[in-house]
This record gives structure tokens, sequence and C-alpha cells, in this order.
């Protein structure tokens, strides 16, 4: 199924789910100044940043951040401005360049069109008959629900605006680009896409929050113990590391923090880049908020919880920790000789495998980019999107994987990676939720599958 947690992103077919920084000033005065007006929040719900600390180093952290710190992020750099180019490629929708536009444009406009979305809601409920409407007003003063997540659209707005402003910065692209692509999107009578905006927002909640950390609990101890069993002898060589789908890049981060990976991401969706572009620029801890919830009025506790501001990062962002390889994993990584693309000793699918429109695609890269020997880590769901190709069961998928190549080994941490699957197979499974909002009344969890295999011959 497509739900609201895992969202359309690639042009493999590739899907996943589916605060905010202003001036950091001016964030925290305007939300203290909505709470207090509308007696709907509570103060100590929305994102406390304090401004005394933050606002004097905001510009050098921002100086510091921008600047490229590696030889590789500096030659990747020049790839990506290159494959943005016009030039490069079929000038269509599916270039990276109109992707990005495209994700540019919904950002920009994204306060006016939450605000649009409540505007419907608020005419819907002009059909309530009156003397309903009075209980509902007098009981919990609904109408000012309304003025409440408005306002909040607005700093979540003012928010995009400024990814925006770092993301015409690092492409190098023009004002002038941007604003003539959202005239020709509306001549065109293509509506920005707005859920997509909504859900990077979420992942920063997911990624990079004190709150997400339940939900990377659930994943990422199984797959940092499985990859130090599996290297645990790296201290004079760095271990080649690729996490494909990697999203806003936390997993990567982490894994880069245990010493002696060299950790590259990838990722194919304009909204989740920009985004995470927006976070190497301003990597200090608590340096933007999001009200990310106020597009969603079910599944909430209470009004306070709905509208709650969530900061990012909770940790200091190393910017030259992880490299990210913007584009679609199955070409991204092609060379003209394919012995020439087996460059990493282990890829770590996290959330992946079932985004692929056909999952062989998917399969032969992972191959194909490995050193002979190297591992495929997978920790994730079988959760189909749209259209796809091959729909495999895990015990399917387990005969095509060991027919394309690889060995499965026995996974040492099997505390953290959950008991066996299927008899006679080293496939295990553990409880993994996707939800962001660590306070709904709702929980989506999976039975997440998990393997180790090796690179042999085929």
């Amino acid at each position: 199924m497509i739900s609201p947690l895992r969202t359309a992103w690639g042009n493999e077919g590739s899907w996943r789910n589916a605060s905010l920084l202003v001036l950091i000033s001016n964030c925290w005065l305007h939300t203290t100044a909505v709470a207090s007006s509308h007696n709907v929040l509570d103060n100590e719900n929305l994102a406390s940043i304090p401004t005394g600390d933050l606002l004097p180093e905001a510009g050098e952290w921002f100086q510091q951040d921008t600047r490229l710190t590696s030889p590789r992020h500096q030659a990747e750099k020049e790839q990506l401005l290159l494959r943005m180019d016009k030039s490069h490629g079929s000038w269509d929708t599916n270039h990276p360049r109109a992707r990005l536009l495209d994700a540019l444009a919904a950002y920009s406009q994204f306060g006016e069109l939450t605000k649009a979305e409540l505007k419907r809601w608020r005419d819907l409920y002009g059909n309530v008959p009156q003397k309903q409407k009075n209980i509902l007003e007098s009981a919990a003063g609904y109408t000012a629900k309304f003025d409440t997540a408005e306002e909040l659209a607005d700093v979540n707005g003012r928010l995009c605006k400024r990814i925006v402003d770092t993301a015409l910065e690092f492409y190098q692209l023009k004002p002038r680009e941007l604003k003539d692509h959202i005239a020709a999107l509306k001549n065109a009578g293509r509506t920005p896409d707005r859920i997509s905006v909504s859900q990077a927002l979420k992942h920063y909640v997911r990624d990079w929050s004190t709150e997400g950390r339940s939900e990377r609990d659930d994943a990422f101890p199984c797959i940092k113990s499985t990859l130090q069993s599996l290297y645990p002898d790296r201290e004079t060589t760095p271990v080649k590391l690729l996490f494909p789908g990697a999203g806003l890049g936390r997993l990567g981060h982490d894994v880069a923090a245990l010493e002696n990976f060299e950790v590259t991401t990838n990722e194919w969706s304009m909204y989740m880049n920009v985004a995470y572009r927006f976070l190497q620029a301003h990597s200090n801890p608590d340096s933007f908020a999001a009200h990310p919830f106020i597009d969603n009025w079910s599944h909430h506790a209470t009004a306070a919880n709905q509208f709650r501001g969530v900061s990012s990062p909770d940790v200091r962002l190393n910017t030259s920790a992880a490299l990210l390889v913007e584009g679609d994993f199955t070409t991204v990584f092609s060379k003209p000789e394919k012995k020439d693309m087996a460059a990493y000793d282990a890829v770590v699918t996290h959330f992946f495998i079932d985004t692929a429109r056909n999952l062989m695609s998917y399969i032969d890269t992972i191959y194909a980019v490995l050193k002979p020997g190297g591992y495929w880590i997978n920790f994730g769901p079988l959760l189909y999107g749209t259209g796809p190709w091959v729909q495999l069961s895990l015990e399917e998928v387990v005969h095509v994987v060991k027919a394309m190549g690889f060995e499965f080994v026995p996974l040492d941490a099997a505390g953290e990676c959950g008991p066996l699957t299927l008899d006679g197979e080293l496939v295990r499974g553990t409880r993994a939720v996707y939800g962001f909002d660590e306070r709904a009344l709702t929980r989506n969890a999976y039975a997440a599958q998990v393997w180790a295999v090796r690179k042999t011959a085929h």
C-alpha cells in the first residue's frame, strides 16, 4: 500500500516516506506569541531555542559548514554540477535539474500550499450546524486551532524558503531560473508537491531529533553491530560503505562515527537532498525547528502535541563524515567497464529494497558495486509500491539473492536483529516502527527482515 508514511520518490519507482528556522530569534518570538494569543499551545511543547547561545555563532557555523570538507566531497560536487547542467543528457522532467527545480518550487510555496489545505478544512467546518459549533467553540476553541495552524504554516514556510536559499547557493542556481520554473509549472497546470515537502520535514524528526531516537533504535543497533562483527580489524585501511536510499543520512553518519568506515550515501529524491543540504549548512545542535504535524489532524492526544515544534539536529553534524552522491542508484554508480564499479566493501540497504520498480535491478547494482567478497546488509520490510515489476515473498527473495551470486552468512548480532524468520535460512526479523510522531495515538510498525550476504561468483 501507499500510505502517508512512505511516499513515491524515485524514477526506479522508488518511494519513501512519506520548525522552523527563520532567524532563530524570530522563530522563538513568533511561536511564543502564537501560544499566548490563542491559549491552545503549551509553551514547553514548542521548539525552545536559546537565542543567546545560538545567534552569536550562527554566521560562523554557516560559513564553516558550507565549505567542502574533503577532496572526495570536492570531486563529487564537481560531478554533481556537471550532471545538473542542462546539456547533460536529455532535458525532460526526469533531468536532475528539472527535478531539483520542481522540489524547490514546492519548498518555496509550502507555507501557502499548507494554508490552502487548512482553508479547505476551515470551509468544511462551515458545514457544521451552528448549535454544534457553539459547543465546539466553548469546549475546544476549534476555530482557534485553524488560526494557530495557519500561523505555524507561515513559520514552516519561512524555514522552507531558507532551505530554498541554501539550495540555490549550493547548486549554483539563479533565483530567476526558479521563478521562471514556478511560472512554467503554473502555466502547465502542475501543482507543486506539498506532500513530499511535508514528508521531508517529518524526516528531520525521524533522523535528526531526539524524538526520532526510538525509531532509530529499532534498526541502527542491529546494523552497526553487524558491520562491526564483519569488520573488526579496520585500523589500517578504511572500510568503504555505500548506503543507497539514505534519505537524510542519519544511519550513514552514525556508522561513520564508529571510526574507519568511509561512508557514501545515495538518495534520488530532490526533496530529501535539498533538506539534507540545509542540514549540512546548519549543523550545530538545535539550529532550526519545524512544526511538522500541523498538516495532519488525526491521532493526536492533545492540541499541544499536534502543534509542537521539533528542533534539529539533535547532535553536531560532522559534515565531512559522509559523502552524499545524488541520483538513481542503478545508474549514478555506473562505469564504462562494469568491473570498475566494484568499489565498496559493503552495501547497507535500510528500508530500501522494496522501493524498487524492478527489484532485480537493485540486486544487480548491489552486486556490481561490491568488491569480490564484499557484504550486503539489508534491514527493512517488503512493502512494495505502486506498479512494481516484481513482488517477491521473503522466501523467494532468498532464493533469488542466492541465484544472483550471494552467500548468506550468520548474523552475530542476533540479540539486536531478532529471531530467525525462515526455517533453514539465515534471515532474521525484528519489529521496526516507521511513523515519525512518537506521541501519536497510532503506530506503524513492520517485521523488518535482516540479512547479511557475501558476494561470490555467479
